[in-house]
Formats: structure tokens, C-alpha cells, sequence
């Protein structure tokens, strides 16, 4: 039969995950877990992280902000931030309807490790990092090396995310985010670009962080275009395709591989347009 568990601390938490000697599912929100399991019985043993209050919040914390594993969407969009947050902010609100944005965490979205995972291109242009914790300590990972593709994040037994860092340099930098689907919301995106540009004074680029989501397994930075545009006025005439070679589009009912390829480009060019006007 399985148990239900829902500690009030980390320790307790991590002690759960170290001793369980069966299978243990972690819910968050559980806006992901749930659908899964319909007309189901659980077959596993669920280790519930909602009441452990070090995990809530966004606070500072030393040369990073610190995003905990329980923060919702709504959260996110409350709190107050940098503008470097503001590509986050546009893709929470694009993040199903206000229920659940009001339930669902980032930290949940990441581990579910959709391909058209809303959060993840503007986390991989925030440069951010998953801090994983088990019995042994602590430790930090950037979000590429998490994300290792389609429902596959590298979290070995006995871990479990507890939160996301994002480095303070780029607090001043401009970000922004752009979803296409079928409809403006409570829709798997067909396309994500996400973009943060830095400028000097005289509007040239001086850091260029952009990345595609739902056109491969996981979202993927631009790292050639990002080198191009360095030192350059952001003109969006830059963008070309050979720029988008790494990405790997599938053909399926929401559109073919060609018109995401066409779509990821028309969507960088309007963020490099908006971000350096």
C-alpha cells in the first residue's frame, strides 16, 4: 500500500529520500503529477515538500538570487526583481490559467523536463543553476547539465532539487520572452525564445544570451549568434539560419519541423528588436 508523506523540514525530507526502500515520487505543486495518475492507483510512496517553509521565497544570497524549490509562478510574478527577470515573469504568466500559476513551482517545471517547459529558456539566458541537495550535503549544477533531455534530469537517489540560483551580474542586463502556440494562453508552446542582451552606451552588444525552447529535447542557447552579435548594434537582419543549426524540431500536430525552424528565427528577431529598442 502506498504512504503519503509531507515533513516540515528539509532534514526530515532528505532523511524520507535516504531510507525509503521503495519507489518515492516528490510533488510540488503536482500540476504535473496528478494528470498522470488518473484512473491509476499510486503504485509508489509520495514524499510531499509543500509544508517545508525553507523551501518557499526568493531572497539574495551572496553573489546569487536564490529561488526556492516551492516558489509558485505566482510568486515569481509578485516578488520584486531585477529587469533581468522579466523574460521569467513573461513566461510564468504564459504558464497555464491562475490556478495554476498559483500552485504550480518553478523548481517542479525544470524536474518535469518538458521540451516546451516554459521556464527553461529564460533560466538557461539567466545563466541559472540548480542547487542539489541529499544526506551528504549540497551542490550546485548548471541548468544544462540538469536537464539532460525529454523527462530526463540527471538527480541521482537520495537527491532532490531545493532551489535555483541565478548570478547577480546580470542584473541590469534587458530580457525578454516570446511564446507561440495555437492560442495566447493555456497552450504547449509550438516555439519559446527567450533573450538578454547587455548594451554599452552606445547601444552595442556587450552580452548576448539567447535560447530556443520546444524546437529540440531540451531548450538550447544561440551560442553562435550570441558570439556574432557582440559589438554590434542588435539589428535583427543578423539573424540567419545557420545560426539555428543545432536545433532539432520535431514534425508533429502542432506544426512541422521547418515551420518551427522558420518561427524560432522571426521570434529572436522581434525579442533583439524590443530588447535594444
Amino acid at each position: 500500500m502506498a504512504s503519503y508523506f509531507r515533513p516540515t523540514e528539509l532534514s526530515q525530507a532528505l532523511a524520507a529520500l535516504s531510507m525509503s526502500k521503495r519507489e518515492l515520487t516528490i510533488i510540488a505543486g503536482a500540476t504535473d503529477y496528478y494528470p498522470t495518475q488518473l484512473g491509476r492507483l499510486p503504485d509508489h510512496d509520495i514524499l510531499d515538500l509543500s509544508a517545508i517553509e525553507a523551501l518557499h521565497g526568493i531572497e539574495t544570497d551572496g553573489d546569487y538570487w536564490r529561488i526556492g524549490a516551492m516558489t509558485t509562478w505566482r510568486d515569481l510574478m509578485d516578488a520584486d526583481l531585477p529587469v533581468c527577470f522579466d523574460a521569467l515573469k513573461a513566461a510564468a504568466r504564459q504558464v497555464g490559467g491562475p490556478q495554476i500559476q498559483n500552485t504550480a513551482t518553478i523548481a517542479g517545471n525544470l524536474c518535469n523536463a518538458s521540451p516546451a517547459a516554459d521556464g527553461v529558456p529564460p533560466l538557461l539566458c539567466l545563466e541559472a543553476e540548480v542547487v542539489l541537495q541529499g544526506r551528504a550535503g549540497a551542490r550546485q549544477v548548471p541548468l544544462p547539465e540538469f536537464i539532460l533531455g525529454n523527462r530526463r534530469i540527471a538527480l541521482a537517489s537520495g537527491d532532490m532539487l531545493t532551489a535555483i540560483l541565478v548570478p547577480k551580474h546580470l542584473e541590469q542586463a534587458r530580457s525578454g520572452f516570446i511564446k507561440l502556440g495555437a492560442r495566447s494562453s493555456l497552450v504547449i508552446s509550438i516555439v519559446m525564445a527567450a533573450g538578454l542582451l547587455r548594451l554599452d552606451d552606445q547601444g552595442r552588444v556587450i552580452q548576448a544570451n539567447l535560447s530556443i525552447g520546444a524546437c529540440s529535447e531540451v531548450a538550447r542557447r544561440l551560442p553562435e549568434l550570441e558570439t556574432a552579435l557582440l559589438g554590434q548594434m542588435p539589428w535583427a537582419d543578423m539573424v540567419k539560419p545557420e545560426y539555428f543549426a543545432g536545433l532539432s524540431p520535431l514534425n508533429d500536430h502542432r506544426g512541422t519541423a521547418a515551420y518551427r525552424l522558420d518561427a524560432a528565427m522571426i521570434l529572436v528577431q522581434r525579442l533583439l528588436e524590443a530588447l535594444s529598442a
